[in-house]
C-alpha cells in the first residue's frame, strides 16, 4: 500500500497530500462515530448509573479496534509509532491527571467530548456549535495565548522521563503480542455487550470503522513520514490541538502552513453532515434557556484548557494515545471516567438517569437514539 502514497506524491505538493489525507480520514471518523453514536460521555454515564450498555458496547468496539489495529500495524511495521509523540518526546504525567480532570467535568457539562460536540454541531446542533467554537478558543489561548503560562506551570509537575518514560509496554516489559491480545479482550468485551444489548448490527460495524481510523491515521503519517521530503509528524486521529490549529487558518492571513490536522476537523464535520443528511437526522437544535447556554460554555471552556494541558482530548488521548500504550493517555483516561462520574453525581444527580438519555421528539419510547 504505500506505493499509492508514492504515487499521490508525485502527483500533489506533500502539505497538500498531508492534508488531503486529514480529511479523508476526518470524514471516515466523522460519519462513522455520527451513525454509531461513539460517545466517552454516554459510555460513562450509562456505566454509572447502569441504564444499559448500548452506549459503552460502541465505546468499547471503537476503543478495541483503534488499540487492536494500531498493535497489528506497529507489529508489521507499518507506521513508525516509536515516533508518535507520546512516544518519542517527554509527556506530563501531572498535566494528564489534572487535564483530564478538567476535561472529564467539561465533558458532563457540555454533554459531550470534543469530538461528538463537532459531530453533532454538523447535523444541525447549534449547542454543539457553539461549544465547539468556545472549545477551539480556550484551546489555542492554552496553546499559546494568555492561558499558556497556567498550562506550562501545571503540566511542569511531573513528566514521564522521571518514571522511566512514557511507554507502557516497554515499563512493564510487555512484548507486542500481549498487548495484540490485550486489545482483543476489549473488542470482545465491546461484541458480547453489542449482543446483549442487542445493539443494532450497523451501529456495531459504524463504531468498529470509527475505531479503525485511528490506526488508518497512523498508517498514513508514518509512510508519509518516511517518504516525504518535509518532517512530518507521526499523528493518529486527535481534536484539542487540531480544533485550535484549524481555529487559526480561518483568523490567519494566507500562507499558513497546511498539514494533516487541518484537513481532519473540517473532515469530521463533512463526514458526520453527509452520514445525518443520509439518514435524515438533520435538525436545528438551540439552547433551551440561559442556564443551560452557561453549562455548555463553561463545559466547552473546560475542555478546551483541559485537553491542551492533557495533551489530548477524550479520542486524543483516551483512545489514539492509548492505543500506543503511552502512559499519559491512560492516566488521562482513568482521570476523564472518574471527573465525568463524579460531576454527573454532583452537578445532575439522580436525575441525569433518566434526562441524559431520554429519547429525542419523535424517536420510540426506549428506540436506540443519539446521545444529547
Amino acid at each position: 500500500m504505500p506505493y499509492i502514497v508514492n504515487h499521490l506524491l508525485e502527483l500533489i505538493p506533500e502539505p497538500w497530500l498531508l492534508a488531503l489525507g486529514g480529511l479523508v480520514v476526518g470524514v471516515l471518523f466523522g460519519a462513522f462515530a455520527q451513525q454509531s453514536r461513539f460517545c466517552l460521555r454516554a459510555a460513562v454515564l450509562e456505566f454509572s448509573h447502569r441504564s444499559g450498555a448500548r452506549r459503552l458496547a460502541v465505546w468499547l468496539l471503537a476503543f478495541g479496534s483503534a488499540v487492536l489495529g494500531t498493535q497489528v500495524l506497529g507489529a508489521m511495521d507499518l507506521a513508525g509509532l516509536s515516533e508518535a509523540r507520546q512516544l518519542a518526546s517527554p509527556q506530563s504525567l501531572s498535566g494528564a491527571a489534572f487535564g483530564g480532570l478538567m476535561f472529564g467535568a467539561g465533558m458532563v457539562l457540555a454533554r459531550g467530548c470534543a469530538s461528538r460536540l463537532l459531530v453533532l454541531s454538523a447535523t444541525g446542533n447549534l449547542r454543539a456549535l457553539l461549544s465547539g467554537l468556545v472549545f477551539a478558543v480556550v484551546a489555542q489561548a492554552s496553546l499559546r495565548g494568555f492561558l499558556q503560562p497556567a498550562r506550562e506551570w501545571l503540566a511542569g509537575g511531573l513528566v514521564s522521563t522521571e518514571v522511566g518514560g512514557n511507554d507502557l509496554l516497554t515499563l512493564f516489559g510487555a512484548s507486542q503480542t500481549a498487548a495484540m491480545v490485550f486489545a482483543a479482550v476489549w473488542l470482545a468485551a465491546g461484541i458480547a455487550l453489542a449482543v446483549r444489548s442487542r445493539t443494532r448490527p450497523w451501529r456495531v460495524l459504524a463504531a468498529v470503522a470509527a475505531g479503525c481510523a485511528i490506526p488508518l491515521a497512523w498508517w498514513f503519517t508514518g509512510t508519509m513520514a518516511r517518504r516525504a521530503f518535509d518532517v512530518v509528524q507521526i499523528e493518529g486521529v486527535t481534536f484539542t490541538g487540531p480544533s485550535a490549529n484549524t481555529l487559526m487558518l480561518f483568523l490567519s492571513p494566507p500562507g499558513t502552513i497546511l498539514d494533516f490536522d487541518v484537513g481532519l476537523v473540517p473532515g469530521v464535520f463533512l463526514g458526520s453532515f453527509l452520514a445525518a443528511l443520509l439518514a435524515r437526522e438533520l435538525k436545528i437544535e438551540g439552547f433551551s434557556d440561559g442556564p443551560s447556554m452557561r453549562r455548555y460554555l463553561v463545559g466547552a471552556a473546560l475542555m478546551g484548557f483541559g485537553g491542551m494541558l492533557a495533551g489530548g482530548c477524550a479520542v486524543g488521548a483516551g483512545v489514539t494515545g492509548a492505543s500506543v500504550f503511552a502512559l499519559t493517555a491512560w492516566v488521562t483516561l482513568g482521570a476523564i471516567w472518574l471527573s465525568a462520574t463524579v460531576t454527573d453525581r454532583l452537578v445532575d444527580g439522580s436525575r441525569i438517569k433518566a434526562a441524559a438519555f431520554e429519547a429525542p421528539a419523535g424517536w420510540p419510547k426506549g428506540a436506540d437514539h443519539p446521545a444529547p
